[in-house]
């Protein structure tokens, strides 16, 4: 945990257990200094230099308790503060794939309660930790100088309770991480549950509770109370044997004393010595647990900075906008989704992708934007493969309107500003009125300043995904892809939106990924994708000409576009 702590915290950590340390060792040697001061007053010699240097170690105590409690709490803080800059930077540079639903509940719990069991590390555990293993170490020191026989038998218990300590952490460590997993599920389904009310309303499962967030629950309690189970024969041995170790030291003591060899003011002030001897231990006992959880918490961050991040390219300036695929593979968990894609999207053309679902449409995009790295060949954009860019300078080349589309909580105007937030208010209603989002803000009553909820909930599905190519066509980059953009507008507002992304070609690349047929209609390319491969690609006129997939495409769409509901 040491080496762990000091790749998080630096050269701080070093001077705080070095705080910790002295104010351990003074701990010792102040109670050690009651032995003299007591032989001194029970004998009636003179006590005053024995109690002037016993105040000075005191007054010694007190500042470096003040001093380590001070520095652990600043060190505890700034842990804190360093962790989440870190985790969330770190986060930041990992591929999309990272991100399945399991590690978002792992990541939320692990930011939430995970980086506070952290953070209560430096500043208050390490103290009974440092103190645990200092105070009794001094202590027995000055019981040697005192009387070397008490000092034995407090020596001889010494293996047994270090042994107690180890049988407790194997018993525990074994269910720290099925307890984190439980609670990391269960935050997952939490979220979910309140996330998808509509969902569960629609189909009468709100009622009668949601099997899977039930089912969660129970393994987090079932999780706790097994961790409780093993961790109670633990803690209950490690209290016995500390008791064990101040027993011998009574009775070898009280042997001493009454056979003369030990006076009692000597016995007295040994005694509070083995007192202090075995506190700190019980201490730690108590705190055990918690710091094991907080270990746990520790390395599960040091696995999240562990994970390989997206390396940044050594800086490239593109050279035109185009985009390109050579012999292209790739596979999610060794599932091959694209292979040996090949295309080439010339700049300032639109280049429209069609198949079926799962057929590498959305992966494509996805590439493009290095979300994740081509398992073989190449993907370049402007010229350059994309891992020759810097992150910042290759998504700047290119405006993304993802098929699921996300708003943030904020105004109209604020959603659409984020694709660049320096751009003039003029700026901001033209990208709008591109994408026909003038039409909204005249409805809504407040207007552009309208709140539009968590995740848009106050607009319908075809408006959210205007507000979303608005905030693409702000950001003015030279590459655009859109994924699915259509998809939930209506014929009239995807005829104007088709106008719009025609005249943008002339100074924009657009991929497109599209079902509805004027849009595909209209590209300069059509690149027909079915099962991972390039089984098509050319225009409309071609492709229908060639009475291949593409054709079969477009008559079922044809067909389907006439279909209508009769009573």
């Amino acid at each position: 945990m040491i080496r762990q702590l000091h790749a998080l915290l630096g050269p701080r950590l070093p001077r705080h257990l070095a705080w910790l340390t002295l104010y351990g060792v003074l701990q010792g040697v102040t109670f050690a200094m009651l032995v003299p001061v007591l032989r001194a007053l029970l004998s009636g010699e003179p006590a005053g230099g024995w109690l002037g240097a016993f105040a000075a170690v005191v007054a010694a105590t007190a500042l470096a308790y003040y001093v380590q409690s001070m520095y652990g709490y600043r060190t505890g803080l700034d842990a804190m503060r360093g962790l989440y800059h870190r985790v969330g930077d770190h986060v930041a540079a990992l591929p999309i794939g990272w991100f399945s639903s399991d590690r978002v509940g792992r990541l939320s719990q692990l930011t939430s309660k995970g980086v506070m069991d952290v953070m209560r590390i430096p500043a208050h555990m390490l103290q009974v930790v440092v103190n645990a293993a200092v105070v009794p170490m001094t202590v027995l020191v000055c019981m040697f100088v005192f009387d070397w026989r008490l000092a034995l038998a407090a020596l001889i218990t010494a293996p047994l309770i270090w042994l107690a300590f180890r049988w407790t952490a194997a018993l525990t460590q074994r269910n720290d991480r099925a307890m984190d997993d439980a609670a990391a599920e269960a935050t997952d389904r939490v979220v979910e549950f309140a996330r998808q009310q509509a969902v569960l309303r629609a189909f009468g499962r709100v009622g009668e509770g949601h099997r899977l967030l039930d089912d969660a629950l129970v393994e987090q309690r079932r999780a706790l109370r097994s961790m409780l189970r093993t961790a109670l024969p633990g803690l209950g041995a490690v209290a016995l044997t500390v008791q064990f170790a101040f027993t011998v030291v009574l009775v070898a003591g009280c042997a001493l004393a009454l056979g003369g060899s030990l006076g009692a003011p000597e016995l007295i002030g040994l005694l509070v010595l083995a007192v202090r001897f075995t506190e700190p231990l019980l201490t730690a006992a108590d705190v055990a647990a918690d710091l094991r959880l907080a270990r746990g918490s520790l390395t599960r961050v040091n696995e999240v900075l562990a994970e390989p991040a997206l390396a940044s390219g050594p800086g490239a300036v593109p050279q035109d906008s185009s985009i390109s695929f050579s012999d292209v593979r790739f596979s999610y968990d060794s599932q091959p989704v694209l292979d040996e894609v090949t295309f080439t999207v010339p700049p300032r053309t639109m280049t429209a992708l069609v198949g079926p679902s799962g057929s590498g449409k959305t992966t494509i995009t996805r590439l493009i934007a290095r979300f994740w790295d081509a398992g073989s060949g190449s993907v370049r954009v402007g010229g350059h493969d994309v891992r020759d860019y810097r992150p910042e300078e290759l998504m700047a080349q290119l405006s993304i309107v993802f098929q699921d589309v996300y708003l943030f909580e904020g105004t109209l105007e604020d959603n659409i500003r984020l694709g660049r937030p320096a751009a003039t208010d003029a700026e901001v209603r033209q990208a709008a009125r591109l994408a026909r989002v003038d039409e909204i803000a005249e409805r809504l009553p407040d207007g552009w300043q309208t709140r539009v909820g968590e995740a848009g909930a106050t607009l319908s599905g075809g408006e959210r995904q205007r507000v979303s190519i608005a905030r693409a066509l702000l950001k003015d980059a030279p590459i655009v892809l859109l994924d699915e953009a259509t998809a939930a507008l209506d014929p009239e507002n995807e005829a104007a939106l088709v106008e719009a992304l025609t005249a943008l070609t002339k100074d924009r690349t657009l991929l497109v990924i599209a079902h509805r047929l004027q849009t595909v209609a209209n590209a300069d390319q059509i690149v027909v994708l079915d099962h991972g491969r390039v089984a098509e690609l050319g225009r409309h006129e071609e492709l229908l000409a060639g009475d291949g997939r593409y054709a079969a495409f477009w008559t079922e769409r044809s067909r389907a576009q006439g279909w209508r509901l009769a009573g």
